[in-house]
C-alpha cells in the first residue's frame, strides 16, 4: 500500500522541538511520530503512596544491610566442615549456604530497592534531544550539568532522607562482605608464612624409615629427605606442614664447606637445608654429588650446597634456607630452632 492510499487522519504525527504535531506526508513518510502523552505514577500525585514506596525502599536497603550482617556472623561463627539437609538438594557444606543466601540476598535487596527507587518515585518524564557532535560545546556543558542538577532535585534525594540514609547504609555495610574474604588468602602476615613447626629440640625424622636419625645414618656424598619429629602422614595438619618443614639432609666433608655460617649450623660436616626450592615452590630432588649441587626439576633452578645453598642458575630469586642441627643427648639429629627466614618462593614481606 503507498501512502497515496493510508487515509490522512491514520498518518503518523510529527513532534517538533515546541511540542507542535505534524502529519507525515508523501514527501516525508517516516517523519518522526514524536513521544505519547505523559502520563503520571499514582506516586506523581499521592503523596501517601509515595511515602509507601519510600518506606518499601528503605525496607530493601535495610534488609540488605542485615543480610551483610548475618554473611559476616555466619563466616565467623559456622564451622567450615558442617553439613545440613536441604530438599531436595541433599547435604551441603553448611557455610557455603548461608554465604551464599546472605551475599545473594545483600546483592538482590540493593539492586532491588534502587530500582523500584527509579520506577515509582524517580522522574520519568521522557526527553527528546538532538544528537550532537562528540566534542561539547560551552552551552552543551553548562545543559548536561544544569540536566545533572535538575536530576538530582527530581531524584528527592536530599527530601526522602529515610532514603537516603539507608541506601548509604546498605552500601557501607556491603563491602565488609569482601573484606571478610581476604582471610582466606592466606595466613596473617607475620605468622605462619614466617615460621614452620620445627622448633628446639625437634628430631629429625626420615621421611621413609620414620626413624629419628643419627649423624651415622647419613653418609657423606648421600641425600636424605626428612620431617619434624611428631609430623605422621595420618595427620590432618600433614600436607600443610610438610609443604613447609620438608627437608634435605647431605653429607659434606667440612672442608667442603665455603660458607663460615653453613659450617657452624653443621654437625659434622652435615647441612639441613629447605626442600621447598625459592621460585614456585616446587620439591628439590636431585644432587650432584662431585659438585655438591641441587636441581629442582620444576624450571632447573640449581643451588651450591657448599657455599650457603646460594643460586647459581635458573629464575630462583634466593638461597634455600638453612636450618640449624646439633646432637642431643641420646646421638640424634635434632633441630636448634626454626628457619630463620620463610621457607619457598619469596612474599611481600621479605627484603
Amino acid at each position: 500500500m503507498s501512502s497515496q492510499d493510508i487515509p490522512e487522519e491514520n498518518l503518523p504525527a510529527e513532534q517538533d522541538a515546541h511540542g507542535a504535531v505534524g502529519v507525515a506526508n508523501e514527501q516525508d513518510p517516516f517523519a518522526d511520530p514524536g513521544l505519547p502523552p505523559h502520563e503520571h505514577r499514582v506516586q506523581d500525585i499521592d503523596e501517601q503512596a509515595a511515602r509507601r514506596s519510600e518506606r518499601v525502599v528503605a525496607f530493601l536497603f535495610t534488609v540488605s544491610m542485615l543480610a551483610t550482617v548475618g554473611f559476616i556472623a555466619s563466616y565467623v561463627a559456622i564451622p567450615h566442615d558442617r553439613a545440613i539437609y536441604v530438599f531436595p538438594i541433599g547435604h551441603i557444606n553448611a557455610l557455603n549456604f548461608a554465604l551464599g543466601l546472605t551475599l545473594g540476598l545483600a546483592l538482590f535487596s540493593i539492586g532491588a530497592g534502587a530500582v523500584h527507587w527509579a520506577r515509582t518515585l524517580m522522574s520519568d518524564v521522557e526527553i527528546a534531544d538532538e544528537r550532537h557532535a562528540i566534542e561539547a560545546t560551552p552551552e552543551v556543558k553548562a545543559k548536561v550539568l544544569a540536566d545533572f542538577k535538575q536530576g538530582a532535585k527530581e531524584s528527592a534525594l536530599g527530601r526522602r532522607k529515610l532514603i537516603r540514609n539507608t541506601m548509604f547504609g546498605a552500601l557501607a555495610l556491603f563491602p565488609l562482605s569482601g573484606v571478610m574474604l581476604l582471610r582466606d588468602l592466606g595466613p596473617l602476615p607475620g605468622t605462619k608464612l614466617r615460621h614452620t613447626i620445627w622448633s628446639k629440640g625437634k628430631l629429625l625424622v626420615n621421611m621413609n624409615t620414620n626413624e629419628p636419625l643419627r649423624p651415622s645414618d647419613v653418609a657423606v656424598g648421600s641425600l636424605t629427605f626428612a620431617k619434624p619429629e611428631g609430623l605422621e602422614e595420618h595427620d590432618e595438619e600433614f600436607q600443610t606442614e610438610i609443604a613447609k618443614a620438608a627437608l634435605m639432609i647431605v653429607r659434606l666433608q667440612p672442608d667442603n664447606i665455603k660458607d663460615k655460617r653453613e659450617l657452624e649450623w653443621s654437625h659434622e660436616g652435615i647441612v639441613a637445608y629447605s626442600k621447598i626450592c625459592t621460585h614456585v615452590g616446587c620439591p628439590i630432588s636431585l644432587y650432584e654429588q662431585q659438585t655438591h649441587h641441587v636441581l629442582c626439576p620444576c624450571h632447573q633452578s640449581t643451588f651450591d650446597l657448599s657455599d650457603g645453598a646460594r643460586v647459581i642458575f635458573g629464575p630462583a630469586g634466593h638461597a634455600l634456607p638453612q636450618l640449624r642441627i646439633g646432637v642431643n643427648d641420646e646421638g640424634y639429629l635434632e633441630a636448634l630452632g626454626d628457619f630463620e627466614e620463610p621457607v619457598g618462593p619469596a612474599f611481600w614481606e621479605r627484603g
